[in-house]
């Protein structure tokens, strides 16, 4: 039969600031996964990580807006600024989930080495089907990646589905130290993005 299953990709993430990597891997997950849709979810508190104590995730989002705002098929979802707190990945998946989807989520190779110490990480694997994408050329952390895949899958029964892409070595941290360097970053983030850190005087 035929299955009319709605294809629902799930990016989250600080986005702190959002920039081309991102970019360039939401396409990828679109056209690999054939996904209808994708959701790009900042956090509100990532639980795994510290923000600057002049965080506001609200400019997060909006940064979102702009740079995925000519990428046809994205959401850029409120659902975890909303939700206010630590923002988990098991009450972002229940809230979206539904019979007529299929849930994709993507993760960054950090995210990959990690993912077992998640809160409720076995029922997230319940939920979706995850996918990872390399964000830098390293053959150690590749072969702990393909290490770590393999552990889920005998496990879990799991397999975490790869993306294929050219990997953009770039990071928000470099983009908010080029900033404060008085850097350009045209060449990191999208057009509008690099307009609103400067008219709102960002990471100087």
């Amino acid at each position: 039969m035929f299955d009319e299953k709605l294809r629902v990709g799930i990016y989250g993430g600080t986005f702190a600031p959002v920039h081309n990597g991102h970019i360039q891997s939401a396409k990828a997950f679109m056209t690999q996964m054939k996904l209808d849709y994708l959701y790009v979810i900042p956090t509100y508190l990532p639980p795994h990580k510290e923000v600057d104590f002049s965080d506001r995730p609200e400019v997060r989002l909006r940064m979102c807006e702009l740079a995925f705002s000519d990428v046809e098929g994205v959401v850029v979802s409120d659902i975890e600024i909303k939700r206010g707190g630590r923002s988990y990945t098991y009450d972002t998946l229940r809230e979206l989930s539904g019979e007529n989807k299929k849930l994709f989520f993507l993760c960054g190779t950090d995210m990959v080495l990690t993912f077992d110490t998640w809160y409720r990480f076995e029922d997230i694997l319940k939920m979706c089907y995850p996918v990872y994408v390399r964000r830098e050329n390293d053959k150690i952390i590749e072969n702990r990646i393909i290490s770590k895949i393999t552990e889920y899958y005998n496990k879990y029964g799991v397999m975490f589905r790869r993306i294929v892409t050219d990997p953009i070595e770039l990071s928000s941290t470099q983009i908010r130290d080029a900033v404060r360097a008085g850097k350009d970053i045209s060449g990191m983030v999208h057009p509008l993005v690099e307009k609103y850190i400067k008219e709102n005087k960002l990471y100087e």
